[in-house]
Parts: C-alpha cells; structure tokens; sequence
C-alpha cells in the first residue's frame, strides 16, 4: 500500500527517531541470493504503469535482505538498454516512486529498464535509506553493496548496456544515490540528485538531521576528494544533475550547492589532477517557467562538456519536479525532472 501523505514541514520531526531506531541493524543471511517472481501489470494492486511489466523478488546478503521491483519496457528483446535505478525517499516504496516520477511511462517510449530497490521497514521505521551511519558510505558495505548487488543481477538476468546506468534518488535516496556515484563508479555512470545530502554530508543520525535543516557541517571541497579516492581505480568523470526546491522545508536548500560543489570537486579529480575543471562556480544561468519558474546552473569542463546542472526550482516544497499526483511528494507545477535526467543522461 502506498504511503499517505504526510506534510513536509512535519517530515524532519517523524524522521527523527527512524534515524536514531536505524542505527542498530539486525543480522541477515551471509550468502547473496535472489528470489524473484514476474507479475502481471494488469493486476490492480500492483499500480500497474505503461504496457511494461514487473519483475519483483528480494536480494539477499551479508548486510540484508531486500526487496526490489524492476520495471521491464514493452518491447524489450534481449538488446542491450539502458538501465535507471531509481531510489525512493522516507515513507515511499518503488511503486510509488514509480507512479510519482513516471519513470516507467517513459522507459516504455525510451526502452529502458528501471530497477527501484526498497528499504523497508525491517531496516528502518519510515522506509529510509540510512545515508548518514558510515556502515553505508563505503564500498562492498551495508547498503551501497545491497543495491550493487541488485544491479549486478539486472546485469546477469537483462541485456544492459553498461556505458548507461544511472542512478536518481528523492531525498533519503538522494543521499544514497550520491554515495553510489562515489562508492560503485564501475557501475554508475550518471547521477541526479533530488532533495539530498551530499556523500558524507553526515555521520551520525543526529548529524543527519542536523544537515537536513541546515546544511552539512562538512566542507564539501573536503567531501569531493574523499568521494574521488573511493571511486579508486574505477574513477571517472561522473555527469550529475542536482534539483532542489527553494521552500523546501525538510532539507535545507544549501544542500544543493554543497552537493554540487562535492560533485565538481570529485569530477574535477577525475583525471587524477586538481585543476578546477570543472569547478563550481557556473559557466551559464538559464531561467525559464514550467508552471513555477525555475533557474538552470550549467557547469562545464575546459573542453565545453556540461558535466553538471544544478535546477533551483522557485517556491517548491519537498518534492520531485514535474512528478504526478499519483505518487507521494511530487510537485506537478514544476520543470519535468524525470524526462530532464534522462535527456541529461542520454536515455
């Protein structure tokens, strides 16, 4: 059952003890395994989307066992396609993510597949990812290993074209989507950023909330290196899109500019050389009216590739731009997040 609604000014209280509850997790099996079963999108209960259908299962480790949902284009013939995976937020599972981004709409016309792994309650009370307990911040650890293992089975099991995975989150997922750009870079190749933390934007759950209403303690000059050394030999430039509503009540907007600032800083040290290229200081300002006005940040790299957009969207609350109503925190007055990403990304 999807969620309901919860206001967002009220979000960062309820979040509170989910954080603090989420720092002792349970025991879960030593082994990777899979189970999955494909379902019919005609089933009413499954929020069907689109003429694609679902596969779902649960992926099994050392650090947990969750639940996944991917989304199979109509059409899909074996070729190899593009890959999304798509991270809810607090109180949303994959397909209300699913309906409020319309992703799957989309990959039905584009023809790719959509993974959305789940949290659950098991691992936290309000379904959020646990981007602030340094047990997730590092490769071949807790959940950043979790869902690397769910795309490694899309790998085995689909056609997927690895030059085009990308990764997109909603503010807990937004966080955690950060840290899969810098922890598995052999597997992501794009990140977007929607109402999140940058990586290692905190460490403890109290600093979580703490940089959700004010802004990261951390420089993030500071954290684009540390996010740079743990891509290691994998380390490459990384496009990234950042979205941030300026009335957001639950994660500060300063957010934004601390994510893109870590991000140009770990794609400037993606050739191994500190030369601010790119850096974070914008290279052109477009602004423009999608229903709310909006302003468009483009960085670009010394060669003129625009490696980073930042879309400051102008009194918009918590929530996915251009989203439907059909899902949670989604604000369907505003630039069209979803089809920017994939357009940014070359879906």
């Amino acid at each position: 059952m999807r969620p309901a609604r919860t206001p967002a000014r009220h979000l960062t209280g309820l979040l509170l003890p989910a954080l603090l509850a989420a720092c002792t997790q349970p025991a879960a099996p030593t082994q990777p395994t899979t189970r999955t079963t494909t379902q019919s999108p005609a089933d009413p209960n499954l929020h069907a989307q689109a003429t694609g259908s679902w596969v779902s299962g649960t992926y099994s480790s050392a650090y947990g066992a969750r639940f996944y949902r991917l989304w199979v284009p109509a059409g899909y013939a074996g070729t190899p396609r593009p890959l999304m995976v798509m991270l809810h937020g607090c109180l949303q599972d994959g397909y209300d993510f699913a309906a409020g981004t319309r992703m799957n709409t989309l990959a039905d016309t584009r023809g790719f597949l959509v993974l959305y792994p789940e949290q659950g309650t098991l691992y936290n009370s309000a379904d959020c990812w646990n981007w602030y307990l340094p047990g997730n911040q590092y490769r071949g650890a807790g959940e950043p290993a979790v869902i690397a293992g769910m795309i490694g089975w899309v790998k085995s099991t689909y056609a997927v074209d690895s030059a085009r995975v990308a990764v997109a989150g909603l503010s807990a997922g937004a966080a955690m989507a950060n840290i899969m750009g810098c922890t598995y870079p052999d597997l992501i190749r794009g990140v977007a950023s929607v109402a999140g933390v940058m990586y290692q934007g905190a460490t403890t759950a109290a600093g979580g909330v703490n940089a959700m209403s004010y802004g990261s303690v951390y420089d993030p000059n500071g954290r684009g290196a540390t996010c740079a050394a743990e891509m290691g030999k994998s380390r490459h430039a990384m496009p990234t899109l950042v979205f941030q509503g300026s009335a957001d009540p639950t994660v500060n907007p300063v957010n934004a500019t601390q994510t893109l600032t870590q991000w140009a800083q770990a794609n400037d040290l993606a050739d191994g050389t500190d030369n601010n290229d790119p850096d974070d200081t914008p290279d052109a300002t477009v602004s423009g009216t999608a229903c709310r006005a909006y302003t468009r940040f483009d960085y670009r790299t010394a060669g003129g590739t625009t490696r980073l957009q930042r879309y400051s969207v102008t009194g918009m609350g918590h929530a996915w731009p251009g989203g439907s109503s059909a899902g949670t925190y989604t604000d369907p007055c505003a630039p069209d997040a979803s089809t920017l990403i994939l357009n940014f990304f070359g879906f």
